[in-house]
């Protein structure tokens, strides 16, 4: 994910900055290196747990508990991505 699409995920949301640090568990100038995509004229990438919790975020997933996701759930992630439907991977919810 580079620094656009994450720009693109967090307004796709509706959301602001403040909102997107306060649901990713990151401060809000954390999120605006990722937007800009350097901090102090070094460049800054964004994690690949990042990337995966905003996964989480646009499919509705809210808390995980650890367990294992059931095969059905793994294939719609892995197939659909964001646009698919959180009804459908309930169990992760």
């Amino acid at each position: 994910m580079d620094s656009d699409a994450f720009r693109q995920w967090r307004r796709s949301l509706g959301w602001k900055q403040k909102d997107a640090a306060d649901r990713l568990g990151l401060k809000k100038r954390v999120i605006q290196y990722y937007e800009k995509g350097d901090r102090d004229g070094k460049r800054v990438e964004i994690p690949r747990s990042v990337e995966l919790a905003c996964l989480a975020l646009s499919l509705g997933v809210r808390r995980y508990d650890g367990r294992p996701v059931p095969r059905s759930a793994a294939d719609i992630l892995g197939r659909a991505g964001p646009a698919a439907d959180p009804s459908t991977i309930a169990a992760l919810d």
